[in-house]
């Protein structure tokens, strides 16, 4: 039995078909390996060696197709989550970062940050759909509006969200923020964005229909990554140098409480019902657990080499 058959049957077995779920799937970037949670238990089911430099992740409402962005390929790849193997691959530009499925499942978007682009595919078939241009030097992140308008898109080496008008597919629009934007998020409503700014260590609270800043809101050092509550009502922010999260009231804007992780915390992913948060620690090689309703860190699972983020169904 080869190395891809092995991994195969290793994967059935821990599928969520077969009864292990909720799940999570952490890619670990320098390991070229996709970690395999289970959120029930808080324990690793498995360490699949996929090879690359896997970062983005994206997986569909079904658990059946888990999305990839591979930055050594560069490729975008899509992998059965019943077994493992390699559905579809594309090429992608150099550089991919962050990944996003659109809200109706029909389309995949990544960010291609050495040419200050954004690759639209055919979430189904991979093909091509459109290279979108950006001003934002370096786009590592991005997100669709919930109605599947808009794309919105941070860069490395900007100050401000760039809006995609997704009809047209181009730029349209942009909006001030702090210095080095990273993660981003919409309420579920679509009424307001949240942006963590690495430079200003705040978060831009942004009401998007009238393209305002409504509140900066101080978080820890280096704000990073951002997740949403899936009722829409707290934002959890990590702070890449301050090794923590800050919570903060999506509603009343108002700055909580500070909960310590792993060191270089990055991208994350909450369950379904909003009561665990699980945390990729970078430098810690690691993802911390976070218990929402005491707002206080459980463990932290040891995953593969430089973890940048993490997806749940």
């Amino acid at each position: 039995m080869n190395l891809q058959t092995t991994l195969m049957v290793a994967w059935l077995a821990l599928t969520p078909l077969a009864g292990a779920a909720p799940l999570a799937w952490v890619s670990n970037e320098k390991s070229g390996s996709l970690s395999l949670i289970d959120t029930a238990t808080d324990q690793i089911l498995e360490h699949f060696a996929i090879g690359g430099r896997p970062r983005g992740l994206a997986v569909d409402r079904a658990g059946e197709r888990l999305y990839v962005s591979d930055a050594a390929g560069p490729q975008l790849r899509v992998l059965s989550a019943r077994d493992g193997r390699v559905l579809a691959q594309a090429p992608l530009g150099p550089s991919p970062e962050g990944l996003r499925l659109s809200p109706d499942e029909t389309q995949v978007a990544v960010a291609i940050e050495e040419t200050s682009s954004i690759a639209l595919f055919d979430a189904a078939t991979l093909r091509p759909l459109a290279k979108i241009a950006v001003a934002g030097r370096n786009p590592e992140h991005l997100a669709f509006s919930p109605d599947g308008r808009w794309l919105l898109v941070t860069a490395e080496e900007g100050e401000q969200i760039d809006i995609i008008d997704l009809g047209r597919l181009r730029q349209v629009d942009r909006i001030a923020v702090g210095g080095r934007p990273r993660g981003l998020a919409f309420t579920p409503d679509g009424e307001r964005v949240f942006v963590a700014c690495e430079l200003a260590d705040a978060v831009y609270a942004i009401d998007f229909a009238a393209r305002r800043v409504l509140a900066v809101l101080p978080t820890g050092a280096y704000a990073n990554g951002i997740t949403l509550s899936p009722d829409g009502r707290q934002v959890y922010v990590s702070n890449g140098k301050a090794a923590s999260i800050t919570v903060i009231d999506a509603v009343t804007l108002r700055v909580g409480e500070t909960i310590s992780v792993g060191q270089r915390p990055w991208n994350m992913a909450i369950t379904a019902d909003g009561k665990k948060l699980y945390v990729a620690n970078g430098r810690s090689n690691s993802v911390s657990v976070i218990d929402t309703v005491a707002r206080q860190k459980l463990l932290d699972l040891p995953v593969g080499e430089l973890p940048w983020g993490a997806v749940i169904r």
